[in-house]
């Protein structure tokens, strides 16, 4: 399995934490708004079939179910899925949730899906082409797929792991492994060798004295992509 027990161990072991705003999890809240409205920008959400791989505790899945998408979130953490599906339900919102990898439902519902989101997890797996490779195979003709991810090189380092997790104390120490940063040159690459057509690369900020995350064209620390399957 395309899986690191101590990553999942990780995240299940804060999941009770997911939907607390004031928590390590405080940074996915408040990037979460620019994340969805630049995929909306895109993919309007409203009416389409939507799988977010690597789902956690449903913050951008509840926000896409919001925008009236018809959503299904996995991951491999159960404790997170307990959450985002209690959540779910304390929200009024359908959606499913299932404890799958990305590899396994592709092979289930391929072709099923008319946008694919995959949001800070490629830095957290042993083999993140695998998942591309999955996502490209979930998404129908035509369709879109999104990620987001850290590159890698002195700058990210500095600041999603040093500033990050030290300085500033946004995540918990031990968030990040730099090695499994992912440059936009190399995820380009995974993309197409998945067949998927690269449409956009765009950076994401953070300005620790205003607080506020910024989409720009900065791909130096956050970047996001945005991808489609051809015809």
């Amino acid at each position: 399995m395309n899986a690191d027990p101590l990553e999942i161990q990780k995240f299940s072991d804060v999941a009770h934490h997911w939907w607390d705003t004031s928590s390590e999890f405080r940074p996915l809240h408040e990037i979460n708004p620019l994340r969805l409205e630049w995929i909306h920008a895109r993919a309007s959400l409203n009416g389409k079939k939507v799988i977010d791989v690597g789902c956690g505790g449903g913050i951008l899945a509840e926000s896409m179910a919001k925008k009236g998408a018809s959503v299904t979130g996995i991951d491999l953490s159960e404790k997170a899925l307990n959450v985002a599906d209690l959540h779910s339900l304390e929200s009024g919102l359908t959606i499913r949730y299932k404890h799958i990898a990305a590899e396994q439902m592709a092979a289930q519902e391929a072709g099923a899906y008319d946008v694919v989101t995959c949001m800070e997890m490629l830095e957290h797996v042993p083999d993140p082409s695998s998942i591309i490779a999955a996502c490209a195979q979930l998404v129908k003709p035509g369709g879109l797929v999104f990620f987001s991810t850290l590159n890698r090189n002195p700058k990210s380092y500095l600041y999603a792991v040093l500033g990050a997790e030290y300085l500033l104390k946004l995540l918990p120490k031990g968030t990040h492994d730099y090695a499994k940063f992912i440059t936009p040159a190399e995820l380009a690459q995974a993309i197409r060798q998945a067949g998927l057509e690269l449409l956009s690369l765009r950076g994401m900020s953070y300005n620790p004295l205003s607080k506020i995350y910024s989409l720009n064209s900065d791909t130096s620390v956050n970047y996001l992509a945005a991808c489609r399957r051809p015809e």
